[in-house]
């Protein structure tokens, strides 16, 4: 008999997502003072990165980034936006603290209140140009819903990335 398991193949979760970056101060600055996600650990690859992490007790390290190396393109750079993929997304909690980190960072960003739902979003870029969506349980939430207003609400497909505010980050 055998004693070996056998297990149905499946997805449990996403591990990580790896961002490349031309800027590695500005991108960890951007995460970890913006975001507040915490910079731990990385094992030596022999290129610059970082590894960042949940700011809870043993949280995940769930964003990965890197610079030179690897992360460089054809051109001898790294590939700047979001391409095929048009976002990342995290699970957040606190909007109005990030509203006001964006303000304070002079970082532009963008609302949305996502239809039949009681979710609420932000919407902000990396230095690289990466869209982040930070999603909240708006139930849980204080203050006003977030600002549908033009110029303020969230549309998809359009695009408000301005690398000329992200260098002071880092």
């Amino acid at each position: 008999m055998s004693t070996a398991v056998t297990t149905e193949p499946l997805v449990a979760g996403l591990f990580h997502v790896a961002v490349k970056t031309n800027n590695i101060e500005a991108t960890v600055a951007f995460y970890t003072r913006i975001l507040g996600l915490r910079n731990g650990f990385r094992p030596d690859f022999g290129y610059p990165g970082a590894w960042l992490y949940v700011p809870i007790a043993g949280g995940p390290a769930i964003l990965h980034i890197y610079a030179g190396g690897p992360a460089l393109g054809a051109e001898g750079r790294a590939p700047a936006g979001t391409a095929a993929i048009d976002h990342v997304s995290l699970a957040c909690r606190g909007y109005r603290g990030f509203v006001e980190r964006f303000r304070a960072a002079g970082l532009d960003w963008r609302e949305f209140l996502v239809p039949g739902t009681t979710l609420w979003q932000l919407f902000v870029y990396d230095p690289s140009g990466v869209q982040c969506e930070l999603t909240f349980e708006g139930a849980g939430e204080d203050g006003p819903p977030p600002d549908m207003s033009p110029g303020r609400a969230y549309v998809a497909g359009a695009t408000f990335f301005d690398p000329a505010t992200y260098p002071r980050l880092g």
